[in-house]
């Protein structure tokens, strides 16, 4: 019992000896994971609060959307834009009033928030229908070498047919019609084949002394009626649980 009492009280003093040197240690890397876990389950319920506020403040932006109500619609977005500005809502917002404000008659407003979503969405689509939109405003406002330069911004595949005919409206407008049909017979190379907006285009080269080529085959349920020359944003992102 002496012997087993002794090399019990060796481990002992072997433990004491290791949590002397070693507690401070031991402590710091507790309270860091400690700190950790506290630290990941309050950015998710952080940023699930955001979104939830983001979602609800974008939902009385698309009611005033729909009761035509222009003043709620600026104080909402001016909210996103404010509390939320890297969100998706923030950036959809803007282009919604940036619509709303076009439609009104203030093309400067209008102007503005695209801007606001070119110089903070992270989303590049979101960028691209902006710069897309901003230039037909500025080609509205007869500025026609400022709305080629922000058509020759980098943009995805998907806008390249889309940016070519804004760019041949440009040209068109500006009297320069060679270019101008050039840019048009660009946008109908990489316009999809399907898409009845080639027709669109196809018509303005016409205009321009154009040879007429076939029709393309309309979209499956399309109309042959020419469509709008603005793409429509990606919707809002869902609110997290």
């Amino acid at each position: 019992m002496a012997v087993y009492d002794l090399e019990e009280q060796d481990q002992i003093d072997d433990l004491k000896a290791w949590w002397a040197r070693w507690s401070n240690t031991v402590t710091a890397v507790v309270v860091a994971a400690a700190i950790a876990v506290a630290g990941v389950q309050g950015w998710r319920w952080w940023t699930g609060k955001q979104s939830e506020e983001a979602s609800a403040i974008f939902a009385a932006l698309s009611q005033a959307v729909r009761t035509s109500d222009l003043a709620k619609a600026k104080e909402a977005t001016a909210q996103l834009e404010d509390k939320f500005p890297r969100s998706g809502y923030a950036s959809r917002a803007a282009l919604v009033l940036a619509k709303l404000t076009f439609d009104g008659g203030d093309a400067a407003a209008a102007r503005t928030q695209l801007q606001w979503v070119i110089d903070h969405s992270d989303e590049s689509e979101l960028k691209e229908v902006a710069r897309y939109r901003v230039a037909g405003v500025l080609i509205g406002d007869k500025q026609y070498d400022e709305a080629l330069k922000v058509l020759d911004a980098k943009h995805g595949e998907s806008f390249a047919g889309l940016y070519a005919d804004l760019r041949g409206d440009a040209l068109a407008m500006a009297g320069r019609g060679a270019e101008a049909k050039a840019a048009y017979q660009d946008a109908l190379a990489k316009l999809d084949a399907k898409s009845s907006y080639k027709q669109y285009v196809q018509l303005k080269i016409d205009a321009l002394g154009g040879a007429p080529a076939a029709p393309a085959a309309p979209a499956s349920g399309g109309s042959s009626a020419a469509p709008s020359a603005v793409p429509a944003a990606p919707a809002a992102p869902a609110a997290k649980q």
